[in-house]
């Protein structure tokens, strides 16, 4: 496997890393409405939020949330984690 495919393997697990953070940090959002990062969790709260804002914004544009009476069902987040599987898998098969 080539360098190129071997870092851009990593890039894309690095960012999968990053939207599973922010799955339990929207996660702890939803369930303690009061919480805020403080301390040394702020500045990993702030990277992975800018990290992974951008892509999950342009996926929820085309894919809205579903609602579902009270609740919202939001697969925009499940769409990106396809869209990083299948990427690596891409890369895999090409390098």
């Amino acid at each position: 496997m080539g360098l190129i495919a071997v870092v851009l393997w990593w890039a894309l697990q690095l960012y999968f890393f990053a939207l599973v953070a922010r799955l339990f940090i929207d996660l702890a959002i939803s369930v303690n409405r009061g919480w805020r990062p403080s301390g040394l969790l702020l500045p990993v709260v702030e990277i992975v939020m800018t990290i992974t804002d951008p892509a999950l914004k342009a996926v929820r544009k085309i894919i809205k949330p579903i609602r579902l009476g009270a609740i919202q069902l939001d697969l925009g987040w499940t769409l990106l984690v396809f869209g990083i599987f299948f990427l690596q898998r891409l890369v895999l098969s090409v390098a």
